[in-house]
């Protein structure tokens, strides 16, 4: 019997996507067996046959109109479409530059050069998502949990509380209240799964994973206020994963 057939995309991105689910090398072989790969150009050669998928999955965010036409082709094509990674669902690192970005192109590419793009945003802006993989890139387990629910016809359960709580699993000292100085983390507000990483190296984590549910942000903020962080430096740091604006 063959496997689900499974398109990937890359829109405007950096491919990390792709890289952390082909760093999960053990267990490649055996997801290979319940995947027949129609078009991912990083893994294989294949050439699309341009029928129906039964998944494809999007990385990168929409900044062109040639890439806009290939996504509504490939969500034409696919009966379950998954964005995949923080550029993808929020615009991620493309977008940052979103309000300076005709004077950035300029710069980049000369005053003649026409600017057929727009800025970067999330691919629900455009069509509809059956399911989002967060993180910068995400977890491989994350992305080959998807694929064993999608070929069982069902959708995986992702983590939903913050990583907060994976850090007092882990037993690490909390950056905004055991630490000095104190660190502006975003733990409190961003979505667990990533196995707080970045605390534990005593990196204060940055959202790439987005917020979670109910997100108590306007708290944070004056949490982080009432030690001395400047208003401006916390709105830099809470829009950099957050979604762009159209």
């Amino acid at each position: 019997m063959n496997g689900l057939r499974l398109g990937w995309l890359r829109l405007t991105g950096c491919a990390g996507c792709q890289l952390s689910l082909l760093n999960a090398e053990e267990q490649l072989a055996q997801a290979a067996s319940a995947l027949e790969l129609i078009s991912f150009p990083l893994v294989t050669s294949h050439t699309d046959d341009q029928g129906p998928l039964d998944v494809a999955l999007v990385e990168g965010a929409l900044s062109t109109p040639e890439e806009l036409e290939a996504l509504m082709k490939l969500r034409r094509r696919a009966t379950t479409l998954v964005a995949v990674g923080a550029c993808a669902l929020s615009g991620g690192i493309p977008a940052l530059a979103s309000d300076r970005r005709g004077e950035r192109f300029t710069e980049v590419y000369g005053p003649d050069t026409p600017c057929a793009s727009f800025p970067p945003q999330a691919v629900r802006r455009f069509v509809s998502v059956d399911l989002e993989i967060p993180g910068c890139p995400p977890e491989p387990g994350e992305l080959l949990l998807a694929f064993g629910s999608l070929v069982r016809h069902g959708a995986p359960e992702l983590d939903r509380f913050p990583v907060c709580f994976e850090c007092r699993q882990q037993e690490n000292l909390c950056l905004l209240f055991e630490t000095t100085p104190r660190r502006p983390c975003l733990g409190p507000l961003t979505r667990a799964g990533c196995g707080a990483r970045c605390p534990a190296q005593g990196i204060p984590c940055e959202g790439c994973r987005g917020q979670v549910p109910e997100a108590r942000r306007a708290q944070l903020v004056d949490l982080l206020t009432a030690h001395g962080f400047s208003p401006h430096e916390l709105a830099d740091r809470l829009g950099r994963f957050g979604e762009s604006s159209p």
